[in-house]
């Protein structure tokens, strides 16, 4: 098994279900290849350096994840052939520094994605304080 990231950018004119659906998709198509999908990061909605589409906006989303090699160029095809997706660079980690660099990000995504959701919890609370 390697190390692998994939950066996915979903079409902004989705709605928020559409693109919830869409990252599953994505990452079914992992895990139905033998990956096991480690940590995810939803960058939300940024803009584009250059229109893509027709679109200057894009949903980002980051998975790392381990699966066998002979795996990559199918969840690639499968990437290719979904029309909701704008965007996909995959990354492979293969030197010992690379992966001590991938296990790096996974952590600090790890450790950012539970304060994002203590941060959103305090801010619903604030906003049923003032209503």
């Amino acid at each position: 098994m390697r190390h692998y990231e994939n950066l996915v950018i979903v079409k902004p004119t989705l709605t928020e279900e559409e693109i919830k659906n869409t990252i599953a998709l994505v990452e079914e198509v992992i895990t139905a290849n033998g990956g096991e999908i480690i940590a995810r990061d939803a960058m939300g909605m940024k803009k584009l350096a250059y229109p893509i589409e027709k679109n200057a906006r894009g949903y980002f989303h980051v998975m790392y994840y381990t699966v066998a090699p002979a795996a990559i160029a199918e969840i690639e095809r499968r990437f290719r052939i979904n029309e909701e997706i704008l965007r996909f660079v995959t990354m492979k980690y293969d030197s010992k520094r690379e992966i001590k660099a991938w296990n790096d990000m996974v952590n600090k995504t790890k450790k950012v994605a539970p304060a994002a959701v203590v941060a959103e919890k305090a801010v619903e609370k604030q906003e049923e304080v003032v209503a």
